[in-house]
């Protein structure tokens, strides 16, 4: 029998977050806590979750049109007016997805041919590279700096083009770093993407999780609007994350080939998830900033507690995820996160499961709630000064 199996999959390696999500549900034990998953630990807020009871009770089960509902549509249109001052016509140029991960596959599957080359900064959300090959596309890794505080600069970009490169992928704020770009630094690559004629698929799915100064999208520099395939969802912002929804916005023609791909493959996201989507544009506000405000006093106290232990991690503004070095204890950052949690019980993500850059890091999510971090950083710091005397012995 001839190998059933296509060879651009196969040579795809899975997800190294779930490896260590896997390892923590096998144990089947109590003490063992996981600050490995980047999923919020708040409730979706009861008035999203009551519009969707009620659109079922209501027999709303049907499909809904391929581009979502354009009442939905409306409300991300006035959202991303309203917080980041970017215009889309709601109906040729915003795309309901399941999630924001199925936008970022489809535009990348209607952008590129065989052969173009995707940027890539890394570290990175895991799911970028793959959806790059599976769509023809060669990816080109740019590996971010810990001394540029993972933000990605003019200069290494200009770097990374050749004659094929295509699109740029703008992972901000960052998985797995909680590194964030400001306007000054979005305006500087801005102008070397117009120079050779680029495009950005800008994946601001934590958008609202800025804990300095409001989110600036790249759409919103000058000349970058028409370059830019913004992505977003719910998942993070609105603590969603089970309702599988997101969207993508984009001048229509390329929404209009993203769409053909989500027809063929989707038909529509869940119709459920969709009337409940229109009630957190409209009045959920207050609920972000109220998990916004806990995350961000999770963050101060995580960045306080590695400056005490003298671990050595750059403070990060965006995301929920904290991003410490670990390389002075001689060990990859898998043998630490595996040690770690042997020896105490705390289960965290290896900085190379988002590329080989994150090599000597470790990515700890704080959306967990601030007493279950109190216990486990108490675990680390015991862990670390464990390491620590066995070095000088």
């Amino acid at each position: 029998m001839r190998n059933p199996l296509s060879s651009t999959i196969t040579q795809i390696k899975p997800s190294g977050i779930r490896k260590f999500f896997d390892i923590v549900s096998e144990m089947n034990d109590p003490d063992v806590i996981s600050l490995g998953v980047g999923e919020p630990d708040f409730e979706t807020p009861w008035h999203i979750r009551d519009e969707g009871i009620y659109s079922l009770e209501k027999g709303r089960t049907f499909y809904t049109s391929n581009a979502g509902l354009v009442e939905l549509r409306e409300e991300i249109g006035r959202f991303l007016k309203r917080r980041y001052d970017l215009s889309y016509d709601a109906r040729e140029e915003i795309l309901v997805t399941v999630g924001g991960s199925e936008a970022i596959d489809i535009a990348l599957r209607a952008m590129v041919d065989p052969g173009d080359e995707v940027l890539i900064p890394q570290p990175s959300y895991v799911s970028y590279e793959p959806c790059a090959v599976l769509a023809g596309a060669k990816p080109v890794i740019i590996e971010l700096k810990n001394e540029n505080q993972f933000r990605l600069t003019a200069q290494e970009l200009e770097d990374a083009i050749t004659d094929k490169t295509k699109i740029l992928i703008l992972p901000f704020p960052n998985n797995p770093t909680g590194a964030i770009m400001e306007r000054k630094d979005l305006e500087a690559i801005a102008e070397v993407i117009k120079k050779h004629d680029l495009f950005v698929l800008s994946d601001e799915i934590y958008s609202e999780l800025c804990y300095t100064e409001k989110h600036v999208s790249i759409a919103n520099i000058d000349g970058m609007w028409e370059r830019t395939v913004l992505i977003n969802g719910f998942s993070k912002s609105h603590a969603m994350t089970g309702w599988r929804l997101g969207y993508a916005c984009a001048p229509a023609h390329i929404i209009e080939q993203m769409y053909k791909i989500h027809q063929f493959c989707i038909m529509c996201a869940p119709t459920t998830s969709q009337y409940a989507a229109i009630d957190a544009m409209r009045n959920g506000d207050e609920d972000v900033q109220k998990m916004r405000e806990s995350y961000n006093q999770r963050r101060r106290f995580l960045v306080h507690a590695f400056q005490e232990m003298g671990l050595s991690c750059f403070e990060p503004f965006g995301a929920f995820y904290i991003f410490p070095c670990i390389k002075e204890f001689g060990m990859t950052s898998d043998e630490f996160a595996m040690k770690f949690l042997d020896a105490e019980k705390v289960a965290v993500v290896p900085g190379t499961a988002f590329g080989d850059c994150g090599e000597g890091f470790l990515r700890i999510s704080y959306a967990y709630s601030l007493e279950k971090l109190k216990v486990a950083i108490g675990r680390l710091e015991r862990f670390v000064k464990k390491l620590r005397e066995e070095k000088k012995g």
